[in-house]
């Protein structure tokens, strides 16, 4: 009686240990794969990230903030951030009454105003301009002088013309 209750004991833990077994190959495959499908994406999303990366130098390119030799002319003044500065400056035209007076349209719904500004060099920008249902934009030539002040000079412009 005693074998017999061995015997059952033996093939009783003998099954559990191989239904252990084969549930846990089982989670372990489920796993795996899941693992697998996890570094396809994260690769991807590498890919993404780098290109995505390569694209933002690409924008910067033209910037002063990243353009050494150009920020080599403003080193003897006590400017922090010299775009932000000449950015400003720029924006302070929007300030007079009626149409920037870089803007050479008169604004057909409200006045043209500056909006946004891309500083390419130590000499140029290039500004967007609105009056809110019109727009345009504009290449600007400038100076900042030593004592801060800074001089603006419009090289080219272009209005869009709506097709309606």
């Amino acid at each position: 009686m005693k074998a017999r209750i061995f015997l059952y004991l033996f093939i009783f833990s003998s099954l559990i240990s191989l239904y252990l077994y084969v549930s846990y190959s089982a989670q372990v495959e489920v796993k795996d794969d899941k693992i697998t499908s996890l570094e396809e994406q994260t690769g991807q999303l590498e890919d993404s990230l780098r290109s995505a990366q390569l694209r933002v130098l690409d924008l910067q390119y033209f910037s002063l903030e990243n353009n050494d030799d150009a920020l080599a002319y403003y080193d003897h003044l006590s400017l922090q951030d010299p775009a932000r500065y000449i950015a400003d400056k720029l924006l302070e035209t929007n300030e007079t009454k009626g149409d920037n007076p870089l803007i050479p349209y008169e604004g057909m719904e409200s006045n043209f105003k500056i909006n946004k500004i891309n500083i390419l060099n130590h000499r140029w920008i290039i500004a967007d301009f609105s009056d809110g249902r019109f727009w345009g934009e504009l290449f600007i030539e400038y100076e900042l002088k030593d004592d801060l002040s800074v001089d603006f000079t419009l090289l080219d412009h272009l209005l869009y013309t709506r097709s309606n």
